[in-house]
């Protein structure tokens, strides 16, 4: 601003405000716990700690983890998630795996559809109303993949933070004076940017309002990915400078690889890279066979990873066929037993790969149903697919 106008002070938090972040989003837990009752989903601590705790890669932190567990009944969980484009077999199998499991241990689950911070990050070239027919789209493959929506509500965030403005923005002003630019720019992966990016001023706040996006949802555990650690960990550190005893727990869950040689994590906008929740048999089967995959090696081979982190969660087990003369059938039923197997060379890249695309082929089955019978689904993939991906 320049001239006559000036530039108004964002204001702290109110005292209200204050009193409702430092306790647990609002909601206050008992200082201590009772005798534990029987809880409504008839598991104990130790299983429901299990559960949640299996969904992630790292978890910051186990004791706090287990403790939220023991002193509420329905702790919050959230992720949130840019409609950026066609989902992939790593953001539709493995995030209903894990919202299954933290529903069953007690978890209400909160998405946060962020159309706001899709078009922020210039996702679907900013065009908002495309942006929100991909979280329409992404909705329907969660539902026809098998999650469970019992204890999921799917939140936009265009339409939630007008609700409560106030309440909103005065969290991300708070947040975006706490922090100097630096640490905000070290959070800039989350976009899947780089700190050498040229970034706009809309990325730049974008962090800001992710961390806020934490306490205006009143989430006790955050379950996003590892690539989403950075300002996680930004909203723990907010905890400490307002004195907020009770922090966020973080469960960040594995990024999965793409399907080329050295791709680290599965790309949208390379279609060779990933599984996309409505490819076709033949697709996927093509897509699986020309995959990266080294004999007796599994570092860093995604055949071996899409088996551990899907096929084994999903099925209990994973299982190859081949002819007698070739070693039989074999059912693995742990990801050690088929390292082990494969590192040995008892099994072969390609009957690993035929293995991988039945077992996946069959999960996906159901999604490619659903988008071929349901006429509103079967339109909205068609927009979805017509719309150009920009990073």
């Amino acid at each position: 601003m320049s001239g006559a106008e000036t530039a108004a002070t964002p204001a702290a938090p109110s005292e209200e405000l204050q009193d409702k972040l430092k306790v647990d989003g609002g909601e206050a837990v008992p200082a201590t716990a009772p005798v534990e009752p029987p809880h409504p989903s008839g598991l104990t601590l130790d299983e429901r700690f299990a559960l949640a705790r299996s969904v992630a890669e790292e978890c910051i932190n186990d004791d706090e983890l287990r403790t939220l567990l023991a002193k509420k009944p329905v702790p919050v969980a959230y992720d949130g998630f840019e409609p950026s484009g066609r989902m992939h077999i790593a953001q539709g199998v493995m995030k209903a795996i894990n919202v299954n499991k933290l529903t069953k241990a007690g978890c209400h689950f909160k998405f946060w559809v962020a159309d706001w911070f899709a078009q922020l990050n210039n996702k679907m070239g900013g065009d908002l109303k495309k942006i929100q027919t991909v979280g329409k789209y992404m909705v329907e493959v969660w539902k026809a993949v098998g999650m469970d929506l019992s204890k999921v509500e799917f939140l936009s965030s265009s339409e939630e933070i007008n609700k409560r403005p106030d309440e909103y923005w005065t969290l991300v002003m708070d947040i975006a004076r706490k922090n100097n630019l630096k640490r905000i720019l070290r959070c800039s992966q989350i976009m899947g940017r780089n700190e050498t990016d040229e970034l706009s001023a809309a990325q730049i706040f974008y962090p800001c309002m992710q961390c806020a996006d934490i306490f205006f949802l009143k989430a006790d555990i955050c379950q996003l990915g590892m690539d989403q650690r950075k300002v996680n960990m930004l909203a723990r550190e907010y905890c400490d400078d307002i004195k907020r005893k009770l922090k966020p727990i973080i469960l960040s869950h594995r990024m999965m690889p793409g399907l080329l040689e050295g791709q680290e994590k599965m790309s949208k906008s390379d279609p060779n890279s990933a599984i996309f929740m409505e490819d076709t048999e033949a697709e996927v089967n093509t897509k699986i066979k020309k995959a990266y995959c080294p004999p007796k090696v599994t570092a860093g081979n995604p055949c071996i990873e899409y088996v551990k982190y899907i096929v084994l969660p999903w099925f209990g087990h994973f299982e190859v066929r081949r002819p007698a003369e070739h070693g039989g059938d074999r059912r693995y039923a742990s990801a050690e037993e088929l390292a082990a197997d494969y590192e040995e060379g008892g099994l072969h890249p390609g009957d690993l790969k035929a293995g991988l695309s039945r077992h996946l082929n069959e999960i996906l089955q159901p999604v490619r149903d659903h988008f071929e019978n349901n006429a509103e689904a079967k339109e909205l993939l068609k927009k979805v697919k017509s719309y150009k991906v920009t990073k």
